[in-house]
């Protein structure tokens, strides 16, 4: 049984390790605050492996109600002061902070990650210039940049070191940044991290060692490594084929290698889970070389080929009532070029169903019933286009 569990775990490492690889690349720069972002609207972070907070005079701070205070200090003869960003779309109609006797202050739900954010005082935007971090805002100026932190690197003991700091693949193993703090039990440093899967060590007065509170490691680096995968687990399973001798899982998480995530073989067929950011993925088995779409998936999507869909951590599921006689329904739009062979929707009770991930922004969408386009008729949202047929219309805000 012990070597059973130790399988499993090293096969649920190795596709970790594998999913990081597709998601955080070599080539990619990083540095704190740095962004892997490709072309993105201004004013929105792009995707960022890690991030630390930089103030000068601390304005921001985490509420142990959950909430995030931001504070804008001063300006107290200011008739109106809002607070605007990437968390609510950037407005200028909401927003509004309260006065105090030393400034302004607005309290805002935030889920871990970077927002870029600025204030406006009497209709003038204003960045906070005591954050030390901020980006192009995309119109000659700058926006400033605050992470949530969602984790937590601790190493307990050490009182008589007089430095530590941790270091991962996720900032190229900088040795002078990450410096921890001795809480009084051991040393500490609190970051916001992408979810997926990284490799980090920590240095104790110049001294390297592996986390001994994480009994994962990995030689992958120069020396033993421990592992942190951060994310959801999605148990990928293939009912059936027994008597294969080789089933994999390849897919867009993996760069679609073909000969690495090795899948383990039970009782009723084949297993392997994986810790995956949130998103969207593309996915196939391939049982002996033989390629092959999930036959217990109803979603399916048709790029150059045929592939099954699934979605970490979905935000929002398109629905579509009736149609119980539809042989079968996609969902085509922005999503994907508004390629006919769409997303497949599946077919429970008297819905069509499927569910995404979707990033910040506008979405233009139709459903297409036996190959009939049609607009949503749940979502009164919608717009013109060239066809004089319409197109639904989806914001998703932060």
């Amino acid at each position: 049984m012990k070597q059973l569990k130790h399988y499993i775990l090293m096969l649920f490492v190795l596709c970790c390790l594998i999913t990081v690889a597709a998601i955080h690349p070599a080539s990619t720069h990083l540095v704190t605050g740095s962004t892997n972002r490709a072309a993105g609207t201004p004013g929105y972070p792009g995707e960022r492996i890690y991030g630390v907070n930089n103030f000068s005079k601390i304005t921001v701070r985490e509420l142990s109600s959950g909430y995030t205070r931001f504070f804008f200090p001063g300006n107290t003869n200011a008739r109106r002061v809002q607070l605007s960003g990437s968390f609510n779309s950037w407005t200028t109609q909401k927003g509004l902070m309260t006065k105090t006797d030393s400034g302004w202050v607005a309290d805002v739900k935030l889920e871990a990650g970077p927002y870029a954010y600025k204030y406006i005082v009497n209709g003038r935007w204003t960045r906070d210039i005591s954050n030390n971090l901020k980006e192009d805002d995309g119109f000659d100026n700058y926006n400033s940049i605050y992470y949530r932190y969602n984790y937590t690197f601790r190493l307990a003991g050490n009182s008589n070191a007089h430095r530590v700091i941790v270091a991962g693949n996720f900032n190229k193993w900088n040795a002078n940044e990450l410096i921890m703090t001795f809480n009084g039990n051991g040393w500490e440093k609190s970051i916001y991290l992408h979810e997926g899967t990284h490799l980090y060590r920590f240095m104790v007065d110049g001294r390297w060692i592996s986390d001994p509170a994480n009994k994962t490691l990995s030689n992958a680096e120069k020396a033993p490594s421990s592992v942190l995968a951060l994310g959801e687990v999605l148990n990928f399973k293939l009912d059936g084929f027994t008597n294969a001798r080789n089933v994999y899982l390849a897919g867009s998480f993996n760069s679609w290698k073909p000969d690495v995530l090795r899948m383990k073989k039970t009782a009723t067929g084949w297993a392997l889970p994986c810790v995956l950011p949130a998103g969207n993925y593309l996915y196939k088995f391939i049982v002996d070389g033989q390629w092959m779409v999930d036959p217990a998936n109803p979603h399916t999507i048709v790029t150059e080929d045929k592939n099954s869909f699934i979605a970490c951590k979905p935000n929002y599921t398109f629905v579509l009532r009736g149609y119980d006689n539809a042989r079968q329904i996609y969902l085509s739009g922005d999503l994907n070029n508004w390629n006919e062979q769409g997303y497949t929707m599946q077919h429970l009770g008297n819905e069509w169903r499927i569910s995404m991930r979707l990033k910040t922004g506008k979405y233009r969408y139709k459903f297409i019933v036996d190959g009939n386009w049609i607009i949503d008729p749940g979502n009164k949202q919608w717009e013109q286009n060239e066809f004089n047929t319409g197109n639904s219309v989806l914001w998703i805000g932060n």
